[in-house]
Formats: structure tokens, sequence, C-alpha cells
């Protein structure tokens, strides 16, 4: 994609800054406001889902913020880790953030790495601040450089569905992202999905992880 779409320049700016900086930015504080809103840790998902594979895979994680998801991998013993974020401000507080995880800016339209370069590629949060015309160019970008696994937690409808974000709109949709893949992939099959309720309300997110055949 050749010239910036509406939201990359939004959440590439002051807006995405102000994002960043309310959010978690460490494993405990993830943790605590996961188990507020699900009542589940993202650590205790992040096993369910990922916690048997090896522990030497390749992790690249598409739009990783200050890199707390990539934390919580080294948690649980992943050592090559990776992360690319559109938003500058966000890359420079994660250098103050983590260690030994490799983090650069960069596009979900425009991944900086070979084909199949990555075991695993995920996504949490990210798909669904991009715009429904824009959004299978990042999905063919993360399917793209992972050799075996797709791994996502994302916002979930049976219907695309857009969701005002703040008060603005443009800036949020829900969909079924693993059959979004599944429809776009004929070489992908799924692995296991959860349905995550949120405790205050109706809305649901779902984790997904999907395998190249």
């Amino acid at each position: 994609m050749s010239e910036p779409t509406t939201q990359m320049n939004t959440w590439s700016g002051d807006f995405g800054r102000d994002y960043t900086d309310r959010n978690p930015q460490s494993v405990a504080s993830m943790d605590n406001l996961y188990q507020q809103e699900f009542g589940v840790t993202r650590t205790e998902l992040n096993k369910e889902f990922i916690g048997g594979l090896d522990r030497s895979f390749r992790i690249l994680e598409v739009g990783s913020n200050v890199g707390s998801q990539l934390q919580a991998l080294q948690t649980i013993g992943f050592e090559q880790l990776y992360g690319i974020e559109l938003q500058w401000y966000a890359v420079e507080k994660s250098k103050q953030l983590t260690q030994r995880v490799n983090l650069i800016q960069g596009s979900a339209f425009d991944v900086p790495y070979r084909d199949g370069y990555f075991d695993l590629t995920f996504t949490s949060g990210v798909l669904i601040h991009i715009s429904p015309k824009d959004v299978i160019g990042a999905l063919k970008e993360i399917h793209r450089c992972s050799n075996r696994y797709i791994w996502g937690f994302e916002y979930f409808n049976e219907t695309l569905t857009e969701i005002s974000y703040r008060g603005h709109g443009g800036l949020m949709w829900k969909t079924n992202y693993a059959q979004l893949y599944l429809d776009t992939f004929p070489d992908l099959r799924l692995v296991n999905k959860r349905s995550v309720q949120y405790l205050g309300s109706s809305n649901v997110d779902q984790m997904f992880l999907l395998e190249k055949a």
C-alpha cells in the first residue's frame, strides 16, 4: 500500500500517542486489566493457545505498541520475539520497557521480513482498527511472513459492524476475523478458538489459532 490510510494517519499521531499512554505497559498491569474485563488473564490465554509450542519459535507481533504482549510471551519462555509498530512514540517507549525484543517501526501493509521468516505471527486488537476495505492487505502480509501459525485476539461479531471509538467514526470494526482468514487463504485450518465474554457488557472478543496446511 503506497499511501497511508486515514486510520494510519490517525494512529501515528497524537491520537495514537494518547492511546499508548493510557494503556497497560507491563505484563502485570495487562494481566490485571484482562482479569477485570474478562475474568481471565492474558498470560492464561497465552498458555492455553500457544503454551505447547516450541520455545525456540520465531514470533512476530504486528501492531506491538510498547511490547507488552511480547513481554508476556517472554515470561512463559519464548525468546525470539519481534514486533512492528506504526507509531514512532510507542517504538521509542518500548526501548525503555523491553529487553531482548526486536521492535521496529513498520506497517501491517508492508512487513519488512521475507516470506515465511516467522514460525508464528499475531495481532491483538489491531485488525479491528483497519478499515474493511484495506484489511485484506494486512492479512496477506501477516500470512506471507508466517511459515506455520497465525494467532489473533480481536473484537468478534458474526457480521461486519462499525463501532464508534471514543466518539470517532471510521476507527473501529468488529467481525469474524478467524473466518475472514479462512475465507481468504485456502491453506489455513483452524486449530483452536475461544470466545471471551466481557464481564461488564455483551461484547465478545475471540482468540483464534490458525495453521498453514
